[in-house]
């Protein structure tokens, strides 16, 4: 019973991840709630083997239907994969606490900066080319990718967001990179945590599966709907997340 529930919490977190991220909101909660005597480092590890799967498939998904500034993207991911590194690292020397209370107020400041501008991310408009592009995305990469390695909740959406905001993308261009960049910060953080035997493999390859499953469901969504869509469900989602981690920062 157990596998069954963190299973259909992976099929949903995959089909979130897929179109806006977040997903993270949903497994994370769910693997602490049946696994409460767990080592949370384990749980982050089990989240971690089944999440890269479905972003992997998602980037797959939308690398084939969307045009994407590659020789921008390769060197930021290569960023946010070494950011996430060092921000895993970090974690075992610096209590990522502090961040707690500080998240769902940046969250708000997206949610009300996207709300304001009606047309943020509706229209495909780069900033940037060549060099200045690829700058910037590797910036991007390499600042969440530490924040994802040190805390996490909400990275995906942070990936979109700024890819909208900072580099001029529309919300479906935005989120086909989030999923590129999401999956070298997932790579770097599963590393690390199998490597200190954080992984419970008995479990990943079935929520991994589901993952997938949810993922692909999620693309095939968004990439039928467009931008719009995108954007509607990036909204939802950080709204949920402001609800979310307000309550863990301030009520629990």
């Amino acid at each position: 019973m157990d596998l069954l529930l963190v299973s259909l919490a992976s099929m949903f977190a995959g089909f979130v991840d897929a179109i806006v991220g977040g997903g993270g909101l949903i497994l994370v909660p769910s693997l602490f709630a049946i696994f409460p005597g767990t080592p949370p480092a384990t749980l982050f590890g089990i989240n971690k083997s089944a999440s890269i799967w479905g972003t992997a498939f998602a980037a797959r998904q939308y690398g084939r239907r969307v045009d994407l500034p590659w020789r921008a993207l390769a060197p930021a991911a290569a960023a946010g994969f070494a950011g996430s590194l060092a921000g895993a690292w970090a974690v075992t020397a610096v209590d990522p606490g502090f961040l707690r209370k500080l998240l769902p107020l940046v969250l708000l400041g997206v949610l009300a900066y996207t709300l304001a501008r009606k047309h943020l991310g509706r229209d495909h408009a780069p900033r940037y080319s060549g060099r200045a592009e690829m700058l910037a995305a590797a910036c991007v990469g390499v600042v969440l990718g530490f924040y994802d390695g040190f805390f996490g909740p909400g990275t995906g959406s942070f990936f979109i967001f700024l890819f909208v905001r900072w580099l001029g993308y529309d919300f479906l261009h935005a989120s086909a990179c989030a999923k590129l960049m999401n999956t070298a910060t997932n790579l770097a953080a599963l590393l690390l945590f199998a490597a200190t035997g954080h992984v419970w493999w008995q479990y990943a390859a079935t929520l991994a599966v589901a993952n997938v499953a949810g993922s692909l469901l999620g693309t095939r969504l968004a990439l039928r709907h467009g931008a719009g869509f995108v954007r509607g469900m990036f909204i939802l989602v950080v709204g949920a997340l402001i609800l979310r981690t307000g309550y863990d920062a301030f009520l629990r």
